[in-house]
């Protein structure tokens, strides 16, 4: 993947949700009819229509949807180039935080809100109230502020505070409230901002632009919010033990596949119709999967909907021919191994080098000579092990 994409072994996981159909969508408005299908939770999609335009954010919209972070549409889009709201970005951040099911909770979604535009978000977005709420009570707003602003869209400066706030670097963001920032624009950027824009790119939240600029006022849109609370995601402890990580056991057989989890237990996992894979940086089919890749796998309603391939599996080749020669190296253990092969009716000569743990099979390093049959077991192009054919 384009960076480490192993994140954590556990990462929460949001059942009870239909993501591209909108399910607790919080990024559309939305009437009665609409809240009434977010309580009928069926099914979970992540194949977008508009897969196309997602390109370098992908990775990281798949992974947060997958995870009930961040949706799609009721329509089967994801909309990556849509300017993002507040309330989408605070939405999304308490979600990113493990917290989704306290927001939707009765006591949260009854509390009454101190913000001067409360009774605007309570009637516009209704099922946004326990999100503010829960917002409030995390310190992802900051004590002067007394408007939610749920419509305004969410800029670059507003989104790399509220992550940094997510984060729980908030004291931290406060002690460089004087750092000084390169940026030709830092000018733009409120003194009292400044520490957490300080902290984010620390972090590796967000970046500067090649002109040297910031750009602390310009909207944000879905596909860069998403690569934003992805990178804060990478930070975040984990939460809930749902996700699993493991190797595979074999390739999938029959809908399912085996994990074989890091304490060597195993478990058998049914896939869903649906399942979105992650292979070498793209989509790719179930039939990409193989036995030893080491795999992220998320589930919903007992079904796997996400695998993403940490790391694959070494490629496993046997070869067999005739030995030619060995070269060793300075501790005297074989280095190279020489042999020929025929190949559609000509003899080819190869020459592969030989893992210093190789081990020899059927004999010892002397009974190789000349002609020899031998068989050759090659993990990633290094032999792992030399087999004498009698």
């Amino acid at each position: 993947m384009k960076k480490a994409i192993l994140k954590k072994a556990a990462i929460t996981s949001m059942a009870l949700l239909t993501l591209a159909g909108g399910a607790s969508s919080a990024f559309a408005d939305r009437g009665q009819e609409d809240n009434k299908r977010d309580n009928d939770k069926h099914s979970i999609n992540l194949h977008f229509k508009d897969e196309k335009e997602l390109k370098w954010a992908l990775e990281y919209i798949i992974r947060l949807a997958s995870k009930g972070v961040f949706n799609g549409y009721e329509d089967g889009t994801f909309k990556p180039a849509q300017k993002i709201s507040r309330i989408e970005s605070i939405v999304a951040a308490v979600r990113l935080k493990g917290l989704k099911e306290q927001a939707e909770s009765q006591a949260e979604m009854s509390t009454k809100l101190n913000f001067k535009d409360a009774d605007l978000l309570k009637k516009k977005y209704p099922w946004a109230v326990g999100y503010v709420a829960v917002a409030l009570e995390n310190d992802l707003f900051s004590e002067t502020e007394s408007l939610i602003q749920p419509d305004k869209p969410a800029t670059r400066l507003f989104a790399a505070t509220l992550l940094v706030k997510a984060l729980g670097l908030e004291e931290e963001a406060k002690a460089a409230a004087n750092a000084e920032l390169s940026f030709r624009d830092a000018g733009k950027i409120p003194a009292g901002s400044v520490g957490y824009v300080k902290v984010a790119l620390e972090k590796g939240l967000i970046k500067g632009y090649e002109d040297r600029t910031f750009r602390p006022n310009q909207p944000v849109t879905r596909a860069e919010l998403a690569a934003l609370l992805d990178r804060t995601d990478e930070q975040l402890p984990d939460q809930d033990a749902t996700a699993i990580t493991g190797k595979l056991k074999a390739a999938p057989s029959g809908g399912a596949i085996v994990v074989v989890k890091p304490d060597n237990s195993e478990v058998a996992l049914a896939l869903d119709p649906g399942v979105f894979i992650f292979r070498d940086n793209v989509k790719a089919p179930v039939t990409a999967l193989q036995a030893g890749d080491e795999v992220l796998v998320r589930t919903f309603q007992n079904k796997v909907v996400f695998i993403e391939v940490t790391k694959n599996a070494p490629a496993v080749i046997t070869e067999a021919g005739k030995f030619s020669s060995l070269s060793l190296n300075a501790e005297g253990k074989i280095a190279t191994i020489s042999f020929t092969k025929d190949v559609n009716g000509s003899t080819q000569a190869y020459v592969l080098n030989v893992s210093p743990d190789a081990g020899i099979v059927g004999g010892t390093a002397a009974q190789l000579i000349a002609g020899q049959n031998i068989e050759l077991i090659i993990v990633n192009n290094v032999v792992v092990t030399i087999k004498i054919v009698a």
